[in-house]
This record gives C-alpha cells, sequence and structure tokens, in this order.
C-alpha cells in the first residue's frame, strides 16, 4: 500500500484494525455485521505493507491519541486468521477465510449478488430443487435466507436440505446446470471444485429467515430426514447467540439455570455477552458473579463448552415453550 493514496472506508477499517493489533481489535470485530466482515476481512488479506505515515493518517481520522511503535504494521492471511480466530473461534474463523478467499479469485453467481431477493426468488422458482440449492449456496446467508422465505412452503424444505447435504461441487455438475437454465445463468460455470452448501450454512440461512419458514421447514425435515432436522436444530442457537435475546428473556433464562453452569460459562464467554448477563442481573447479584468468574480460577475448555451446552438447553426449552424470544428479525416477534 503506497502513501498518499485515498483509501476506502473499507480499507481504512482494515488499516485501523491491523495498526491497533489483535488484542484491541478482537474487541471490535464482534460489532459488525457479516458482510462486513467479510469486506474488512478480504482487505486485511491484501494489505501486506501499511506505511507508517497511512496508519498515522487513519488513526488521527479516527480520532485517536497517539500511535505505538509496536503496533503492528503487516496484514495478510496470518493476521487475518490469527485476529478471527481470537474474536469468531476457529470454526467460524475456517468458514469465514473460506469465503473470503473464494472472493478473491471470484464467486460463481456474483451476477446476482445485488438482485431484489423477492425477484430472485421468482425466478428460481420452477427450477429444479438442486439447482435452487446450487445458486442459494453460493450467496450470503442473509441473502440465500430472503430468497428461501420468498419460495413456495413445498420448495423451502427440500432446498433446505439439498444445502445441509451439499459438500464440493463438481464442476461438471456446475456446467449440466449451466445448461438447463441457459443463458440467465451462464456464470455457474467454474474450473475449480466450488465449496458451497453443508449443514453449517443452511444454519447460517436459516437464521437469517422468519421464524415461521424457519419452523416450516424443519417440521418438514423431520418427516424425510429426522436426523438432520435434529443436527441443524443443535447448532441453530450456541451460546454466543445469546445476545439474540432481549432483556425479559435474559432475566427469564437466568431463573432456570444453575449457577455454577453460568460460572463456567462465562469463563469463556464474550465480553458483550457478559454485560448482557450482568446487566440483566440485580447489582448484589452481579458483582457476586463477578467475583465466582474471577476466582474460579483455570478451567478445561471442555467443561466450559458443556455448561455452554447446558444453558443453551435451556434457552431452546424456553423458546420451545414461547416463554422467551430469540431475535432473528422477520415478523415472528411478541407484541406485548
Amino acid at each position: 500500500m503506497a502513501a498518499g493514496v485515498a483509501l476506502t472506508g473499507t480499507q481504512k477499517a482494515a488499516v485501523l484494525l491491523i495498526t491497533l493489533g489483535s488484542d484491541a481489535s478482537a474487541q471490535v470485530l464482534p460489532f459488525l455485521e457479516e458482510e462486513e466482515l467479510e469486506r474488512v476481512t478480504l482487505e486485511i488479506f491484501n494489505m501486506q505493507a501499511v506505511p507508517q505515515s497511512v496508519r498515522r493518517d487513519v488513526l488521527e481520522e479516527s480520532y485517536h491519541l497517539s500511535l505505538t511503535n509496536e503496533s503492528v504494521d503487516q496484514g495478510g492471511y496470518e493476521y487475518a486468521r490469527m485476529l478471527l480466530t481470537r474474536t469468531l473461534g476457529e470454526q467460524r474463523a475456517k468458514e469465514l477465510i473460506a469465503r473470503v478467499q473464494n472472493m478473491q479469485k471470484g464467486n460463481p453467481f456474483d451476477f446476482v449478488r445485488d438482485a431484489d431477493s423477492v425477484q430472485l426468488a421468482g425466478f428460481l422458482q420452477d427450477e429444479h430443487p438442486q439447482a435452487i440449492a446450487l445458486v442459494l449456496s453460493h450467496l450470503r446467508p442473509s441473502q440465500a435466507g430472503s430468497v428461501l422465505s420468498s419460495l413456495s412452503p413445498d420448495h423451502q424444505a427440500e432446498v433446505a436440505e439439498r444445502i445441509a447435504i451439499m459438500d464440493s461441487t463438481d464442476p461438471e455438475v456446475v456446467s449440466e446446470v449451466e445448461r438447463g437454465l441457459q443463458r440467465k445463468l451462464s456464470s455457474l460455470v467454474t474450473h475449480d471444485y466450488s465449496l458451497s452448501g453443508g449443514v453449517e450454512y443452511v444454519v447460517n440461512v436459516l437464521n437469517q429467515v422468519d421464524r415461521g419458514t424457519e419452523k416450516s421447514i424443519l417440521d418438514a425435515l423431520d418427516e424425510t430426514n429426522p436426523t438432520l432436522a435434529e443436527e441443524i436444530r443443535q447448532k441453530m442457537f450456541v451460546f454466543e447467540n445469546i445476545v439474540m435475546l432481549d432483556d425479559r428473556s435474559v432475566q427469564r433464562m437466568l431463573r432456570e439455570v444453575d449457577t455454577k453452569d453460568l460460572v463456567l460459562a462465562l469463563k469463556g464467554a464474550s465480553e458483550q455477552v457478559k454485560d448482557l448477563i450482568f446487566r440483566n442481573m440485580s447489582s448484589r447479584a452481579a458483582n457476586l458473579l463477578r467475583e465466582d468468574v474471577a476466582l474460579s480460577g483455570p478451567v478445561r475448555l471442555r467443561n466450559v463448552e458443556e455448561a455452554q451446552q447446558r444453558i443453551v438447553g435451556v434457552i431452546r426449552r424456553l423458546e420451545a415453550a414461547e416463554e422467551i424470544v430469540i431475535s432473528r428479525g422477520g415478523d415472528d416477534e411478541l407484541i406485548v
């Protein structure tokens, strides 16, 4: 990166994250939307050396008061991998890095990434479910979720199932789909095997749809592929998703959770989750919980994850009983 070159907003954000170092930057990334995270990560990938003058200008523009000579001055793959792993965990970091690497060499279906979801759903409605699944598996989860919600109920579950069991797509299969869709989907051709779909991806998609669509799809999968339906349900909500709960739901959850599990779970929680928990407790209870977490000492990661999973089980049970609300967007919100 040359000094004096005008930077885009995303490039400035990448420079700032590189300059701050992984510890500070890891506190920033959770506040970014998925699409923003992808764009910033791509810029970090592409920044090998950031001149001191560029870092200084970005810091000044960001209203930081000082520079440090110890700031990291290089980006690249390793820095992006380290930063994302610290922030998102190893599995999600791998998924995001894989998507960003694909973005660097160009993705199939780029031409529909800015298309209106309703119009795209109308265009795909009469295609074979496997072709629809192939298209959706290459889109952002938010866009794929919108398209899936707009498909007819008869298509939704089958398309979701096909996305979930999809793995590496043979170029010949992609070419076959291309011929079936003729000129409109001519961009399907790819010379490389494309990693797409899978259970994790369909979970991301279902997290973007409204509650009614999600329930309809999972109920249908219960009939056709109950094992897959249960696997998806297990991954639909993870401990860090507690931030999707409103305050009333958090308070209801806290009345059901074992305090020992809460102490263990918070040992591996983000500051955002901790703040949400503490602010929904009385000052005395929050202070006692902070002390218990601080005094608990080192604990095994497995024990932390098991405690978090038990809390997730409580949340899923309360949601199934409609005693709490998990905000997923759409129209399935409670009106009080």
